[in-house]
């Protein structure tokens, strides 16, 4: 699940994207083959790629199989699908909102396979533009917390990356995020490398305006239920959710993890 999941909820995700290696690398690799064929495939030149390829080198994807997404992408070998976004929008159990971000190149098959997902699992469909207006698009810069032997505090985030248009820093458990406008993602990135920090992904992401407590575990229990079988679909590149955990339900979720 991508973005600004509570510490307990990214750990059960985590859990969960292990166990689904293929799938992650077949999403990653498609992230590649659009930013080459949106934006060339010289990532010297191709920031997006740039910060796709970085990706999935973090995720272990073999550098074999990130050279022949480039080259279907760019053109330069055969073999690349028409994949468009689409966004689809959904409620789960106590009116959590959820978005659906998928890359695809069959418009039929993710629509089914989206409502299916959410339906059998107790949430429902939404109306074009209900949840997405909840939710603002923001450049987000992920970046460890404990770096080179230290401990990496907010501050320290904000003070290498201020002037490049860095807005706010968020806590993600184990990460600190960098968030800026979406222009601003490219040189916010650059002003972290340039201090020597490393970083886990940038990337442009929907991140929720405001958040709706989870009190209950079962009610966090069936919104990740939902977001388990979006993601099982090939389809489906990022699930968005406003979900934000109590401390009780984080402690109950990570006891049954």
């Amino acid at each position: 699940m991508s973005g600004h999941s509570k510490w307990a909820t990214t750990k059960h995700k985590k859990a969960a994207i292990d166990a689904k290696r293929g799938k992650l690398f077949a999403k990653l690799i498609k992230n590649i083959e659009v930013a080459a064929r949106t934006g060339g495939g010289d990532p010297s030149g191709n920031p997006t790629l740039y910060d796709a390829i970085q990706k999935a080198k973090k995720s272990s994807v073999p550098n074999d199989n990130i050279d022949r997404a480039v080259k279907r992408g760019s053109g330069a070998e055969s073999g690349g699908a028409d994949y468009e976004t689409i966004m689809y929008e959904a409620y789960g159990p106590a009116g959590v909102a959820i978005l659906i971000e998928c890359l695809t190149d069959n418009r039929n098959r993710s629509a089914t396979e989206v409502r299916l997902g959410v339906t059998r699992n107790g949430g429902t469909m939404a109306d074009v533009g209900s949840v997405q207006r909840m939710f603002s698009r923001k450049g987000v810069v992920a970046l460890a917390k404990r770096q080179g032997g230290r401990d990496l505090s907010e501050d320290d985030v904000m003070e290498v990356a201020l002037e490049a248009g860095l807005e706010e820093v968020e806590d993600a458990g184990d990460n600190w995020e960098a968030l800026s406008d979406p222009s601003d993602l490219v040189e916010v990135r650059k002003a972290i490398q340039a201090a020597g920090l490393e970083y886990d992904s940038a990337e442009v992401q929907f991140v929720a305006s405001f958040d709706s407590p989870v009190s209950e575990v079962d009610v966090a229990r069936k919104v990740l239920n939902i977001i388990d079988a979006l993601e099982d679909s090939d389809d489906v590149q990022n699930v968005f959710t406003n979900m934000d955990l109590t401390d009780e339900v984080e402690a109950a979720l990570e006891a049954e993890d």
